[in-house]
């Protein structure tokens, strides 16, 4: 079936800034800014980057309850027709609360993964999700898989074990990250690609049947997840861990302090953490209006396109070695697309 202008708007907009969101947060992790403590180090704070990223969902709320508030005081039905408001608004948000505590736990891991491995690597094995909400789909959903399905679904996991063999044998040029770095923050990342996956099918079986407003729907979960790891930063403040969690053994899991301090020291850092919470909001608005105009399978395979964009601009401006074995893996995801 041939998609609409408005769906094939939201696929565009879930690319360009899906690909906009993985960046600034790798770029983000390559400033060096003053901390609190007085010295200059790398920006090293993912449980704080996620809140970022909670904020950026939760601006969705604010920005549904503006046009609604415009739209009905217009009092000519608008509220109902428009693409940003119609559905279900009537609903309980207690349903959203387990998708945004898979997105809380899935972005935290994702994050000290991307801080350990690189922006291209991190969003080829989050193509990996591909292969566990097609899987999980099947046990939740009684969705069917064709056989070329079956087939995409080879080919990825494939694809993620030739990644894994170029991120081992590939070498930085500025050394930034050691093999134990880049393997342990391979792991997580993939980790991470089953709890999306949990979240995916959630938000399919109950968002979509319930027609929530897209806006609306993003919005609250970023309203849970924001609210949950601002408090659980509170214990983590106290807590001491060691590397890879930390720069240095000791370092508290995540000091909130440090990283505002650390923004106020650097212009770039600023808008790279900006950068952050504005793509975050537009793409899962994005993501969220694919699975519930389309599905949570397609909403996967998007995500994945935007994986040449970020491995060419990894190569371009963050010192990434080029391998051939991920131009297959790239290959293999496009196979899976067809």
């Amino acid at each position: 079936m041939a998609w609409t202008r408005f769906q094939v708007f939201l696929a565009l907009l879930m690319v360009f800034t899906g690909s906009i969101n993985t960046i600034s947060t790798k770029w983000a992790d390559t400033i060096k800014s003053v901390g609190r403590d007085g010295e200059l180090k790398n920006f090293d704070h993912p449980f704080f980057q996620a809140s970022t990223m909670f904020l950026g969902e939760l601006m969705c709320l604010v920005l549904f309850k503006t046009l609604y508030i415009i739209y009905s005081r217009r009092a000519d039905g608008t509220e109902d027709v428009s693409e940003l408001t119609k559905g279900n608004r009537n609903f309980n948000p207690l349903i959203l609360y387990i998708p945004a505590i898979c997105d809380m736990t899935a972005t935290s891991i994702m994050y000290i993964g991307l801080n350990l491995t690189f922006a291209s690597s991190f969003q080829m094995f989050r193509g990996s999700v591909i292969v566990f909400v097609g899987l999980l789909s099947v046990a939740f959903l009684n969705r069917n898989l064709e056989r070329r399905e079956w087939s995409g679904i080879g080919f990825v996991i494939i694809g993620l074990a030739v990644v894994g063999v170029a991120d081992f044998v590939s070498q930085n040029g500025e050394q930034q990250h050691n093999k134990n770095d880049v393997i342990t923050g391979d792991m997580l990342i993939v980790i991470a690609q089953i709890i999306q996956a949990v979240q995916m099918v959630v938000e399919e079986k109950f968002v979509r049947g319930e027609n929530i407003p897209s806006l609306q729907a993003v919005g609250w979960e970023g309203l849970f997840g924001f609210v949950t790891l601002a408090l659980l930063q509170i214990p983590f403040y106290f807590i001491h861990a060691v590397p890879p969690l930390t720069q240095r053994s000791g370092d508290r899991l995540e000091d909130a302090i440090d990283a505002l301090v650390q923004m106020g020291n650097s212009i770039p850092l600023f808008f790279a953490i900006l950068g952050t919470i504005i793509s975050i909001a537009f793409f899962n608005f994005a993501g969220i209006s694919v699975t519930k105009e389309m599905s949570a399978t397609t909403r996967m395979v998007l995500d994945s396109v935007r994986t040449i964009v970020i491995w060419v601009f990894s190569l371009a401006f963050f010192g990434q070695a080029f391998h051939w074995l991920q131009v297959q893996f790239v290959h293999m995801l496009f196979q899976f697309d067809e």
